[in-house]
């Protein structure tokens, strides 16, 4: 079995390469200061989204737009786009629990405790996206507080990865986090979610050291543009 690269696009903005297949999650580049890749010149397959914050929605229009990739969101979120792409475009509209099954592998929308609201004001559910691809299982938590609820994903699937926000503020902070990588169980964590602005800067560093410590889990610090390969 070839390895998914996970590559971090920064914020919470992540592609997942498969043998020439790239699922995007949460595009949000023009306007990030963190981004490592152009919206004009990435490429993409699929685009995955979490929630309706424009810091996660981000250039989802214009990206699935240039490449034909499909988008699926929650449905509420889903039909929010659609508006905006062209007509018979590929959107799929699951809601919480649901699972969309791709060329590529599957992504099924798991709880997340936020709040959600579209730049148009269309109110939607935030939710995390467990993804498989290339036999790999990603948990990408999305934006959320800690709930004892996030353990659940991984008593139905064995987990090779989950991304967890750290940043605080509007989401769990790094001290959260650590009891959140002991519930999910997977056994590697990417930080997501922080430094990206002044109110969720965090010592990534010292998130690390921490989780290490409980010896439940991995914690890889990617800076922007850096990649993970799962083997």
């Amino acid at each position: 079995m070839s390895s998914v690269t996970v590559r971090f696009l920064g914020h919470s903005a992540f592609a997942l390469e498969h043998e020439g297949t790239t699922v995007l999650i949460d595009p949000f580049l023009t306007g990030n200061p963190k981004a490592a890749a152009d919206p004009a010149q990435i490429a993409a397959d699929t685009i995955l989204l979490t929630h309706g914050h424009s810091d996660h929605v981000g250039d989802t229009v214009a990206i699935a737009t240039r490449t034909g990739a499909s988008v699926a969101a929650i449905v509420e979120l889903a039909a929010d786009v659609a508006a905006d792409l062209p007509v018979g475009h590929d959107v799929r509209d699951p809601n919480l629990g649901g699972t969309v099954e791709f060329d590529w592998g599957w992504a099924r929308w798991v709880p997340a405790w936020h709040t959600s609201t579209t730049t148009k004001g269309t109110v939607n559910t935030p939710a995390g996206v467990v993804v498989n691809i290339g036999g790999k299982t990603i948990y990408h938590a999305g934006d959320t507080a800690l709930f004892s609820d996030i353990a659940l994903p991984g008593r139905r699937d064995q987990l090779d990865l989950a991304l967890v926000p750290i940043g605080g503020h509007y989401t769990m902070d790094r001290f959260d986090a650590v009891v959140a990588a002991e519930l999910i169980g997977a056994p590697q964590i990417v930080p997501i979610h922080y430094n990206t602005f002044p109110p969720i800067e965090t010592d990534a560093a010292a998130y690390a050291s921490d989780v290490g410590g409980t010896g439940k889990a991995q914690v890889v610090v990617l800076d922007p543009g850096g990649t993970l390969e799962l083997r």
